[in-house]
């Protein structure tokens, strides 16, 4: 059985870094060049907070000018911190949790990068697929009607225990919506699909 993903395995080491006193405007320049969804802030090697795209949109939406707003006063802190061993099953938890889509990962030494949603879901990705089960016999059909018949049945102790009801047609499942591809703490099966909330009302 595979061990765990960690946040080490997954964690992006290239970052853009700003300064507090660098304009909004110049931030998303660099963001859109370097193509990423956010820039650490750091006073010399102190990381003390973060500009994401939701942060510039809410400045557009408040039709601040940008060009003019600096970083200091856009930007989200503190920054949420974690080391490179804890278990990204743990950082994708305090992300839902937390509402964010950026962790900065640190150790002993200082900023050892970033992990992003994206990086989650790219890696929640790879493992389902390293974990989809390989049977020795029987028809690809014959797999697919069994999973069908598991995922509407009634719960049963024998049911694979990451897909077992918890009442009704809501999953103990924290993981990500495969109709928004959300981070969410709770799934339910929509159609075949595991849905967050929102998706599942719509």
């Amino acid at each position: 059985m595979e061990s765990e993903l960690s946040v080490r395995d997954v964690l992006t080491n290239e970052y853009v870094g700003v300064s507090e006193s660098d304009s909004v405007l110049e931030t998303v320049r660099l963001m859109r060049e370097e193509r990423t969804s956010c820039a650490l802030v750091v006073r010399g090697s102190e990381p003390v907070g973060i500009v994401t795209e939701w942060d510039v949109l809410g400045l557009v939406a408040d039709e601040d000018d940008t060009a003019t707003t600096t970083v200091e006063e856009a930007m989200t802190t503190p920054v949420i911190t974690v080391g490179p061993d804890r278990s990204l099953t743990d950082v994708a938890t305090t992300m839902a949790r937390q509402n964010i889509r950026n962790v900065l990962v640190e150790d002993e030494d200082g900023i050892v990068g970033l992990v992003t949603q994206r990086d989650v879901i790219a890696a929640a990705g790879s493992f389902q697929a390293t974990m989809t089960p390989v049977r020795s016999s029987g028809s690809l059909l014959d797999y697919d009607r069994e999973v069908a018949e598991a995922t509407t049945a009634p719960a049963t102790e024998s049911a694979d225990a990451r897909l077992v009801p918890n009442g009704g047609d809501e999953y103990t499942t924290q993981g990500v919506c495969e109709a928004c591809g959300s981070l969410a703490d709770a799934l339910w099966d929509a159609n075949g699909q595991l849905v967050c909330a929102d998706c599942r009302t719509v």
